[in-house]
């Protein structure tokens, strides 16, 4: 099931809603489960055996693991719980049909195992509990990527709305906020992902002796931003939910496109992944503690999985690849260029940004001769008598809005505007009042345009789903 659909707006999340916030406070946790099984089931029927299974295993081998402590068997049934979800996903990377979401619950499954051992977080003695924390449906599919720690105290119910901390009018606040920020959050997707992604459509199927230089960096500015649009749309809507149920969700997007480097870009992008193999590969391999040489190779192992995360295909191997090799570079100049200035910070910026662009092709294709002809088109001149200027011209004259809306879109100048705006409302009499009535009509505003576009059009995908 699609957030960005009819079925769920205006069907599934008002159900849920209503009968998570009707039932007595013990019984929320079944009702998040039952409903997140539903939600995974409407797409994945079959699926759902395998991940229920998973968080069977889980729970099973953590509290051997825990009984036993630093026993051999311990560490056995410490293994097995980190190394039974990676099999299985790595299994299910090389076969044409992928779970939904599987890369992602994977991730929280480990993470949690890993953490109980640590003595980062107490064992879930739940096995409902802990399967209220594998099936969330609002990070399941698509993440971002939720750590028990997380989402303990609301699981628990000692905090967040399942507790007894906050009252009514502090659970309406986060309620609201929550929405607002799930209809954000469905706009990005739907009004710009969505259409940027007919644009991306459209230029795929055109033959690469059909493209001017023009058409294909734009093809590839739009490829860039439909990604970014459509997964950072996707994490504002899991966060929203979270908090319309009273969980705080990490972000997982800082504004990427402004960053000033590829590494800053990575540190700004897809925030709960990076900070994952952070957690549990980089630095456990001794991250930049022994040398230059293991700094390197563990650099690489990181990237290597990065690749492998998104797909088994050689170009998402070659793309995790090349950023290693790129953040390794820009390691290396930064010990020579010790102080920044506008005119470094520019250069960076550009780099950064033509960096991405070629990058992001190769990741967008699954065949490795298409993402050669893509980039090779960003800097290829057909003959003139090659080029169908009638075609080419209206795709590009065509969807040149919905491009500059991109650009600005993501950046912070619209939320710095709606923040200035709100700010000299708010200092009238009435502004309190003002602002939050212009947050209403602003997000029934979005709901509504988001409803008659997803009537109306049949372009509705979430690229991150195939992960």
């Amino acid at each position: 099931m699609l957030f960005s659909s009819i079925t769920f707006l205006y069907f599934f999340l008002p159900l849920t809603v209503f009968f998570y916030y009707i039932v007595p406070k013990k019984a929320r946790n079944f009702v998040l489960f039952v409903m997140s099984v539903l939600f995974y089931a409407w797409g994945e029927p079959v699926y759902v055996v395998l991940m229920l299974a998973e968080i069977l295993a889980a729970y099973a081998l953590t509290i051997w693991m825990q009984r036993l402590g630093e026993r051999l068997a311990g560490r056995v049934f410490y293994a097995l719980s980190v190394l039974f979800p990676f099999v299985l996903l790595f299994y299910f990377k090389f076969r044409p049909t992928l779970p939904i979401g599987i890369s992602f619950y994977t991730f929280q499954i480990v993470s949690y195992c890993i953490d109980v051992r640590r003595g980062r977080v107490k064992l879930q003695k739940s096995l409902l509990g802990l399967a209220t924390y594998v099936t969330l449906f609002p990070q399941l599919v698509a993440g971002p990527i939720v750590r028990y720690e997380d989402v303990a105290a609301v699981i628990d119910g000692t905090g967040g709305t399942n507790g007894s901390v906050g009252d009514k009018n502090d659970m309406c606040v986060s309620f609201e906020q929550g929405a607002v920020r799930f209809l954000v959050g469905l706009a990005k997707k739907v009004l710009i992902a969505n259409v940027l992604g007919e644009f991306v459509t459209e230029v795929s199927v055109l033959p690469h002796t059909q493209r001017g230089i023009l058409l294909s960096w734009a093809y590839a500015a739009a490829v860039c931003l439909q990604l970014y649009f459509d997964f950072s749309g996707y994490s504002d809507m899991a966060i929203g939910l979270g908090r319309m149920l009273g969980f705080s969700f990490p972000e997982n997007f800082n504004y990427p496109f402004i960053a000033k480097s590829v590494s800053e870009f990575w540190r700004r992008w897809h925030m709960t992944l990076g900070g994952w193999f952070r957690d549990y590969v980089y630095i456990p391999l001794g991250g930049n503690r022994k040398g230059t040489l293991r700094w390197f190779f563990n650099v690489l192992i990181v990237w290597m999985f990065t690749g492998l995360w998104h797909g088994a295909e050689w170009n998402f191997v070659l793309w995790g690849l090349s950023f290693a090799v790129l953040l390794v570079a820009e390691k290396a100049l930064k010990n020579l260029v010790k102080q920044q200035n506008f005119w470094t910070d520019t250069i960076g910026h550009v780099y950064m940004v033509f960096v991405i662009l070629v990058t992001f092709l190769l990741f967008h294709n699954t065949q490795l001769s298409g993402a050669w002809q893509d980039i090779a088109g960003l800097w290829r001149v057909p003959a003139a008598e090659g080029i169908d200027k009638t075609v080419s011209g209206y795709l590009f004259q065509n969807r040149i809005g919905i491009l500059v809306i991109g650009v600005i879109g993501a950046t912070p100048l619209p939320r710095k505007l709606w923040s200035v705006f709100c700010d000299k409302v708010s200092q009238k009499r009435t502004g309190v009042v003002a602002v939050g009535f212009l947050e209403c009509v602003f997000a029934v505003a979005l709901l509504l345009l988001c409803t008659a576009y997803l009537i109306d059009g049949s372009f509705n995908p979430f690229l991150y789903f195939r992960f």
